[in-house]
């Protein structure tokens, strides 16, 4: 029988409440995701800003692009469901990693001064191994946070399978409709994330990359834009005016006839772990003087790049004569950028028929220093695991323990030698009661936990100096010339202890500030010293970049690059920052990348830097002649 158009209307009339009420649903749907969006990115904020004021005024206000990251959440979820095939699940696998990865940024500011940083994630291992020496120094936060993590566990796998008997499936149509929509606007929005190149609608939507601030670039852009916005940092892109003519035209000095060495001294260089004189600390009274030996033979400081950590950075410019300024901000070139071979000290000293060897009483693998070492052209590299066991101050190696094995391993040579060492006593948290006894007493008005903690640095720096004199000792015994070179890689996370004491606004360093500050902040202990020279004066304060031409200088040896062009730079510059440029008149070029024009000589050092480590190497032949030789013959 035909269906009249009585028929057709009425069926019409009926279907329309089950389509609307199919839409509500949808719509309801796409809602609630939203304000799961929205909760996700408040907790995240409130975890790293610890201020629920900026936290709000992150969310409200319109200059910071608080709305855009709450919307890019929900294409994130709609697009994760969308793959599930189940509503709101995305939110139980996304957000716990955001708030997870928020967590762990605002442990490591307490610690590093900075934020979390996507290259970050490639060194967890070392995070995990030191995990017993941070649960010693906060017990209590170490229980807690297991038990709250254990909890949390238990508690999203029970929502997980709650939710996956009680999550509405969605439809192939809602899937599809989701996909259209997640996809196409989330690929555009990381086609305008790259902070090299200016965006109409990044700009619009308030998102700055603030590349020379990170502390701004995440207070502005909350955590996981600013996250996002570092992703590229790893692909490290030409400085403008780069090419091979401009490396070309790179003034070589020309080096005199028969400059090769008649005694070739042995040298030791020796960075200390969180090497700093805690006697700088106002209001505080030390006794005895922790560092007799190390203050009557200093030679200048450090201005460390870092502090309270990331070793490796600091350790890359004293073997290589390169600068972190010219890298991204949070990159960490042994983890990111040392894949293959690249002229060092080693180099050098190789191609002088030394032998070159790195030893550092840890796991080879701890910041990839068996790969790098091998790439800066050590011979071997000693470790934990390829030397005798030596005693230990805590849970780590003492300095008297490694000091005698680099006096017994230098006994073992016959041909002049090249050692690089790595300390590891001094490494932090400074957990009470480490050593049996503390010989260095501490007085002024500090809270008994910040007491405790400068007590046990301060009993490891004695020891470290106490070190420092038995190797000191030692080479003045030896015929040969023995050149010794200390110092630290970065200042204690002493946290609190700063605050107390007064001497720092925060618990840790700051990147920009007064160049009074800057060095108050980051300036560690340099000895450079000669057993039969003795000690090399006033180096003043200087980047561990600019180490290898003193090194050199005081070994009596001429180089290219190592003398001659970081020569000409610590003629005008003392300190080559990120943030700023300061000369041997203590006059600070503030962010100075970011200015028009740029000293041609920081502009080649630059170009250099980058040609070695990202070009063609056009320079290698002129600025490096014996790394070709030295690579080869351990090919």
């Amino acid at each position: 029988m035909a269906t009249t158009a009585v028929e057709k209307g009425f069926a019409a009339e009926s279907g329309r409440p089950a389509r609307l009420a199919k839409t509500m649903t949808m719509v309801g749907s796409v809602g609630l995701t939203f304000l799961l969006a929205v909760v996700t990115v408040a907790v995240v904020e409130l975890i790293t800003r610890k201020s629920t004021g900026d936290t709000v005024t992150f969310l409200t206000t319109y200059a910071q692009p608080g709305w855009t990251t709450c919307a890019l959440f929900l294409l994130a979820f709609l697009g994760f469901d969308a793959l599930i095939g189940r509503q709101h699940k995305a939110v139980l696998v996304l957000a716990p990693i955001a708030v997870l990865l928020a967590f762990v940024s605002e442990q490591k500011q307490i610690f590093l001064t900075d934020p979390l940083y996507p290259t970050d994630l490639l060194f967890g291992r070392q995070i995990m191994e030191l995990m017993p020496a941070l649960v010693r120094d906060r017990p209590w936060t170490a229980a807690f946070v297991a038990i709250g993590s254990v909890s949390a566990i238990a508690a999203l796998v029970s929502v997980w399978v709650l939710a996956w008997k009680r999550f509405r499936p969605l439809t192939l149509k809602e899937r599809a409709l989701r996909l259209a929509i997640a996809v196409p606007l989330l690929t555009g929005f990381a086609s305008i994330m790259d902070y090299n190149q200016f965006s109409w609608v990044r700009d619009r939507l308030n998102v700055f990359p603030i590349m020379w601030d990170q502390t701004e670039n995440y207070r502005h852009n909350g955590f996981m834009l600013a996250f996002a916005i570092n992703l590229p940092m790893a692909n490290v892109k030409a400085p403008a005016g780069y090419s091979a003519d401009a490396i070309d035209h790179i003034y070589q000095e020309p080096l005199p006839a028969g400059t090769s060495h008649r005694s070739k001294p042995d040298v030791i260089v020796v960075m200390s772990e969180s090497l700093w004189d805690p006697t700088r600390l106002k209001n505080v009274k030390l006794t005895p003087d922790p560092m007799p030996v190390v203050r009557q033979n200093t030679t200048g400081a450090v201005f460390s790049p870092e502090f309270g950590g990331l070793t490796a950075n600091v350790e890359f410019e004293a073997l290589t004569g390169f600068s972190n300024a010219f890298l991204p901000t949070g990159s960490i070139p042994y983890q990111q950028y040392v894949r293959d071979p690249i002229p060092s000290l080693a180099t050098f000293f190789r191609g002088e028929g030394y032998t070159a060897r790195a030893i550092h009483p840890f796991a080879g693998w701890f910041w990839n220093r068996t790969s790098v070492y091998q790439s800066f052209g050590f011979e071997t590299f000693r470790t934990e695991e390829t030397m005798p066991v030596m005693s230990k101050r805590g849970i780590f190696t003492s300095d008297e323990a490694l000091t005698k094995e680099i006096i017994r391993q230098a006994d073992a040579q016959q041909d002049p030698f090249f050692f690089f060492t790595v300390t590891l006593q001094g490494h932090g948290p400074y957990e009470p009661n480490r050593y049996a006894k503390n010989t260095i007493k501490v007085e002024g008005n500090l809270p008994l936990a910040d007491q405790q903690a400068l007590s046990t640095y301060a009993q490891g720096v004695k020891e470290a100096d106490d070190s420092l004199k038995t190797l000191m000792d030692w080479a003045s015994n030896r015929d040969r010339e023995t050149i010794i070179v200390v110092f630290g890689d970065h200042l204690p996370p002493l946290n609190t202890v700063y605050t107390s004491a007064g001497y720092m606004n925060d618990v840790t360093a700051a990147r920009r500030a007064s160049v009074e500050q800057m060095k108050r902040e980051h300036e560690t202990p340099l000895i450079v010293w000669s057993n039969k020279t003795g000690v090399k004066e006033d180096i003043g304060t200087i980047s561990p970049a600019l180490l290898p031409y003193h090194i050199l200088t005081q070994a009596g040896f001429e180089h290219p690059y190592y003398t001659g062009f970081l020569g000409r730079v610590q003629q005008r510059y003392d300190i080559v920052d990120r943030y700023q440029l300061i000369g041997n008149d203590g006059k600070a070029t503030a962010d100075w990348s970011r200015k028009k024009n740029i000293d041609p000589l920081i502009r080649d050092y630059r170009f250099l830097q980058h040609d070695i480590l990202f070009g063609k190497r056009r320079g290698l032949e002129r600025f490096f002649p014996a790394h070709a030789g030295v690579v080869g013959a351990a090919s």
